[in-house]
């Protein structure tokens, strides 16, 4: 798989009828090693050895109810009230970040009413504070970490 701009991190993986798969430490379960794959796992990897987001207050492909449609969130953190606090959408690394993929998280978002949107691609990544006091947004220089997430 392809080098990503995230620190490195060991993960479990195994062949499994012809295909790669790796280990989800948030489902507890192998998953197809997609590069999408690739990169979530990454991601929630930095969250919790960088960012210090508690594992347990990670959701993975968490559902999200949009009108009648159902769609799902890539990566859901969760404050320590169980309250969710940032969405993260993960696309494949060959994948442009582009104003339809922070659309798409900001569409999500109308239901978790977050304060914190990061897309990433696992080479670039960006994330927003939503202020919805001020139905306002800015971009952050860098993600924050859970003690922020917090405030």
């Amino acid at each position: 798989m392809q080098a990503l701009n995230l620190p490195e991190a060991d993960f479990r993986m195994r062949d499994f009828g012809g295909k790669k798969e790796i280990f989800d430490g948030i489902r507890k379960k192998f998953i197809a090693l997609t590069p999408e794959e690739w990169v979530r796992q990454h991601f929630v990897a930095y969250l919790v050895k960088s960012k210090n987001v508690p594992a347990s207050l990670i959701g993975i492909e968490v559902s999200i109810k949009m009108n009648r449609l159902q769609k799902r969130g890539d990566i859901v953190v969760y404050n320590k009230s169980g309250k969710p606090c940032m969405i993260i959408e993960c696309k494949a690394p060959e994948i442009c970040i582009t104003q339809d993929v922070f659309e798409q998280v900001a569409r999500y978002n109308m239901t978790l009413n977050v304060n914190y949107l990061v897309v990433t691609n696992g080479l670039v990544h960006f994330a927003c504070f939503i202020d919805h006091e001020k139905s306002d947004y800015q971009f952050l220089k860098e993600i924050p970490d859970f003690i922020e997430m917090q405030e």
